[in-house]
């Protein structure tokens, strides 16, 4: 479902209802333009992008293959703050705590993705994302649920790679509740088809974004336009607090450029990857000194007046 010019309220009515929508420029151009540059900086522009399908993955076109992977990069990026932060912006945090309808969200997935005509074949089958972000299934319970936004950083039509979808009642009325039939067997074929024939096109302008739970069928697309390239930006939140989600451990990753975003986000930004807010009780006179020497570049003055308030 593409929703233009609609209010917050029915777009987050639409997310919960189908398990996926598409904010029509949720960005302005020129936050937009500032990350396309980050992106082409990162990952090249077009001088990748050829005239068509050069070759073919193990296990047939519409396979899963690494190829589709290539061009990948993860948060920190080691570029501008544009794209360092796009993933945490405000506006962003802010509809992922009310799809969510939680007061608190964390950011536990941000990746740059960039696709070229003819370097992969692109084309899959349908899936849930939730193999690689719970060892369990999404709950029942929408707080303890999960957003993905899927940022477009450039146009994405449907010649150039835009991801398919099938709203969750669509689905709901061919797949077993479970979701458990898969490629390659003869149910999963069957439901494969089904859903092929209820699919929806994810395409949308630059600046756009599509929001989806991680039990939502989709599947990403070939690129046939001879030259073509897409930019993404996939920023995945859940309710702070909740284990049973989970990609990335921050921590985990100390050796990529931190700086780039610890020194240009605000206290709720730097709250979405695991710091604490100021005031939080974890900050001490001597977390602080600690974390200053770390960190020396990093205005920690909200924290020390916070600190100074309780005192």
């Amino acid at each position: 479902m593409t929703t233009t010019q609609t209010a917050p309220d029915e777009r987050i009515a639409a997310w919960r209802r189908d398990g996926a929508v598409v904010l029509d420029r949720f960005f302005d151009a020129d936050t937009i333009a500032a990350v396309r540059a980050d992106c082409d900086a990162l990952f090249g522009g077009a001088a990748k992008a050829g005239e068509a399908l050069n070759r073919k993955p193990a296990g047939g076109i519409g396979a899963f293959d690494t190829a589709q992977f290539l061009n990948q990069e993860q948060l920190p990026f080691a570029a501008s703050p544009a794209i360092n932060l796009i993933g945490l912006h405000p506006r962003l945090i802010a509809f992922a705590k009310a799809a969510l309808g939680v007061e608190q969200v964390h950011l536990y997935q941000c990746d740059a993705w960039a696709k070229f005509t003819g370097e992969a074949d692109y084309d899959q089958p349908f899936h849930c994302d939730f193999g690689n972000h719970t060892l369990t299934v999404p709950s029942d319970a929408r707080e303890e649920r999960t957003i993905n936004c899927m940022i477009y950083v450039t146009d994405v039509t449907d010649d150039l790679g835009a991801i398919h979808y099938v709203t969750n009642p669509d689905a709901d009325a061919v797949v077993d509740p479970a979701r458990a039939a898969l490629p390659g067997t003869a149910e999963g074929d069957t439901v494969q088809q089904a859903l092929k024939e209820r699919e929806r096109s994810g395409a949308a302008p630059a600046g756009s974004i599509f929001a989806y739970g991680i039990d939502v069928y989709h599947r990403g697309t070939n690129l046939t336009r001879p030259g073509g390239h897409r930019y993404t930006i996939t920023a995945s939140y859940k309710a702070a607090g909740n284990d049973m989600v989970g990609r990335v451990a921050w921590p985990f990753h100390f050796m990529r450029p931190w700086k780039k975003l610890i020194y240009n986000a605000t206290p709720e930004q730097l709250a979405c990857v695991g710091i604490p807010l100021p005031g939080d009780p974890f900050w001490t006179e001597v977390t602080l000194t600690r974390t200053q020497a770390r960190w020396p570049g990093w205005d920690m003055t909200p924290y020390r007046e916070a600190l100074s308030v309780a005192a």
